[in-house]
Order: C-alpha cells, then sequence, then structure tokens
C-alpha cells in the first residue's frame, strides 16, 4: 500500500519525508516533540482508483511500462470508465471492458454530479461507442500515433458532446487544458515519492513571500 507524503517545515527549508525524523535532516536539531514553524501535513496523492471512479478518463502507465509507473518518459494508457467503474479501452485487440488493473491512475472526471441525464446514459453511450466498426480489428488496425487508446478516448467525449448540443474539443485544446497538467503532477510526485524511498527525505529551501505591501 502506498505511503502518505508528507511536508513539514524546519530551519527554513521545506523536508518531504513519510514519517517526521527524529532530527532536521539539515541542522540536526531534535524534532519530535520540538515545535515545528508548522503542522506537517500530508499531500494529496495525484492518483486514485480507477474502479472507483466513475464516468472518468483515466491514465494508466502502459501494460510494456516495467515499472508501471509515471516518470514522464514511459508510455502511458488511457480508458474511459462507466457508472460502475468498468474501464473501456482501446487496444490492438479491440476494446477492452477491465474489471481490474486500473487501480493507480489519474482520474480526469468528465461528468459533473449534478448532471442527472448525462449520468442516466453515460453507460449505453459509451457501450454503443465502443461497438462500432472503428474500434473493430477486423475494419481498422490500431496506430500507435493515430488511431489509438487516447483516439478512443478523445472521440468518445466529442461523440458525447456533440449529442449534448456542445462544442467538441480538438486533440490539443484537450491534452494541453486536461490532460498534461494531471500528468505533470503525477510525473513530479512520483520523482518526490522514488526519492524519499530511496534517501528517506527530500528537502528544498523555503520560498519566503517576496511580496511587498504599501
Amino acid at each position: 500500500m502506498e505511503r502518505s507524503v508528507i511536508r513539514l517545515s524546519h530551519c527554513q527549508k521545506d523536508i518531504f519525508c513519510f514519517s517526521v525524523p527524529e532530527q532536521c535532516p539539515s541542522c540536526g536539531e531534535e524534532l519530535r516533540g520540538s515545535r515545528l514553524q508548522e503542522a506537517p501535513v500530508s499531500l494529496p496523492s495525484p492518483f486514485s482508483n480507477g474502479h472507483k471512479s466513475s464516468c472518468c478518463l483515466l491514465v494508466a502507465p502502459a501494460h510494456d511500462n516495467l515499472h508501471r509507473d509515471f516518470d514522464g518518459t514511459s508510455d502511458l494508457h488511457t480508458g474511459i470508465s462507466n457508472t460502475t467503474g468498468v474501464v473501456y479501452n482501446y487496444t490492438q485487440d479491440g476494446v477492452r471492458r477491465d474489471l481490474s488493473g486500473w487501480e493507480r491512475c489519474i482520474s480526469i472526471p468528465l461528468v459533473r454530479p449534478d448532471m442527472f441525464h448525462l449520468l442516466a446514459q453515460w453507460d449505453q453511450y459509451l457501450e454503443r461507442f465502443s461497438d462500432g466498426p472503428m474500434w473493430d480489428p477486423v475494419w481498422y488496425r490500431f496506430q500507435e500515433d493515430e488511431h489509438n487508446c487516447f483516439s478512443f478516448c478523445l472521440q468518445f467525449l466529442n461523440n458525447v458532446l456533440t449529442a449534448e448540443g456542445q462544442e467538441v474539443l480538438s486533440r490539443e485544446d484537450f491534452t494541453r487544458c486536461f490532460v498534461l497538467p494531471r500528468i505533470r503532477r503525477g510525473s513530479k510526485y512520483s520523482t518526490l515519492y522514488q526519492h524519499i524511498q530511496e534517501h528517506q527525505f527530500y528537502m528544498v529551501g523555503r520560498q519566503e513571500d517576496t511580496g511587498s505591501t504599501s
């Protein structure tokens, strides 16, 4: 089970770790039982269980990513969850409907909780779209660059937007506004987590507020 990353402040340093160390790794002062500049805070993980995230775009490490992690360089795989957490994802063999395997991924909500009409039809939309010839390997071949898992997700989303009378999204806009910011956050968190695993802590100088008042 993944441990929580906490941040604490001492001697003008931000220290990231899994638990409060006995001594400050910067100045050596005893920390446990002493007053810190601020109470330790737990960093929210950017990852969630995709099978418990309904109506979301999910991003996870690809199956050929040996470490199954977000390191900023390895291949990623995308899918769409239905209202019960089944993940529809396009592969070389067609559309898979996964009941497991997406327990640690980035989840991007696609439907607001108050959109009852869309929620009621989401599963039907997704199933009908997945059965289309575009995703049948007999008719169309999976292509890494143009006809891939992300193409499946974006075209499904745009089909839903069209059905709901809304403007469709370009691949560039959707990637820039919704996907890349979350992937970058996941990659940074993974790098931080791995560093703490190897070195017990990560330390950086605090950025003081340089704003002036008049």
